[in-house]
């Protein structure tokens, strides 16, 4: 799709480069599982861009599909990660970023899926932002263990709760950095990814909220109120930059619905080309979850001008 052939071929040609004491960083080239809970059926994937696929680097994104808990009390939880671009180790960062918070969601996961089927919006969206907040700083703590800028070995980490309980339609994203999250909903898409200035919410001190400068003296309070950066205090080290805010939504599914939660590498040509929402739109909208196969091959339709790993997570609503 796009205005010409894509750069790249369709399939993969070099594999990364291997270390023979050191196979366990091997990183698959396509990722494809899925599962059927409660009301919703699951389908999710992982790919490498074809820009990858050329030049032999590894999938820098990462998948993550887990069932902590069982029967109607179960919860699944779909996390995907995406190492910084153009620096070493991106692909264990999103690995590393993905096996932290699946830990600290199967450790919470009976509260949270309390939460979820009680609607306590507010208690899911602290909750979940301090698990974000953890997860993320351990990551910012090992690039310091290896000698690297926090920036350096980072990921962004975007995350849905699925309850198993088929009585809950309440689905839940949370997480940090871009990407994208879609509804399919009676033959139109939805792009309902929270806005910035509804993804800060309630100040919470960690990862992705700074805590705010104190206001001890008047002049502070009308530099603050206009927005002009205090200088820092010659005692206390300056302030680190703003990091990319908490992203939060819970929405109740219809039947119906397909809701999709990807990176960027899909998100950016759902909102940049048609053709590729129409496609999708005629292979979703109806017949039911597609299989496994059928699904990776829609994840991979490509698109003149977009070749990064492609990770999405979809979820047909009975």
């Amino acid at each position: 799709m796009g205005d010409g052939p894509p750069t790249y071929e369709a399939e993969p040609t070099v594999l990364p480069a291997a270390d023979p004491d050191d196979l366990g960083d091997l990183v698959a080239d396509t990722v494809l599982d899925g599962a059927r809970y409660g009301a919703g059926t699951l389908r999710a994937a992982s790919v490498r861009g074809d820009s990858a696929r050329y030049r032999g680097e590894p999938r820098r994104d990462a998948l993550l599909t887990a069932r902590f808990g069982s029967g109607e009390d179960a919860l699944v939880l779909v996390a995907m990660a995406t190492g910084a671009r153009a620096t070493p180790g991106a692909h264990r960062a999103a690995a590393e970023a993905c096996d932290w918070i699946g830990r600290a969601v199967g450790r919470s996961h009976a509260r949270l899926a309390e939460d979820i089927r009680a609607a306590r919006r507010g208690d899911l969206k602290s909750g979940l932002h301090r698990l974000t907040d953890r997860s993320l700083g351990k990551l910012r703590a090992h690039a310091v263990d290896l000698g690297l800028e926090p920036d350096e070995y980072a990921a962004s980490l975007r995350c849905l709760l699925l309850p198993a309980d088929p009585a809950c339609r309440t689905r839940v994203f949370f997480g940090v950095g871009g990407g994208g999250l879609f509804r399919l909903r009676d033959g139109e898409w939805q792009d309902i990814e929270p806005r910035v200035a509804d993804a800060t919410g309630e100040a919470v001190v960690g990862f992705g909220s700074p805590p705010p400068p104190r206001q001890t003296e008047e002049s502070d309070r009308l530099t603050m109120e206009l927005g002009i950066t205090t200088p820092p205090s010659p005692y206390e080290p300056a302030p680190e930059p703003p990091r990319d805010p908490f992203r939060f939504r819970a929405s109740v599914a219809r039947p119906g619905d397909t809701l999709v939660l990807c990176s960027e590498g899909l998100a950016e040509p759902l909102r940049g080309e048609p053709e590729l929402a129409e496609h999708l739109t005629r292979r979703w909208e109806k017949g039911g979850p597609p299989g496994l196969a059928a699904f990776l091959a829609d994840i991979q339709v490509r698109v003149k001008g977009y070749a990064d790993d492609r990770t999405a997570a979809a979820v047909w609503e009975a």
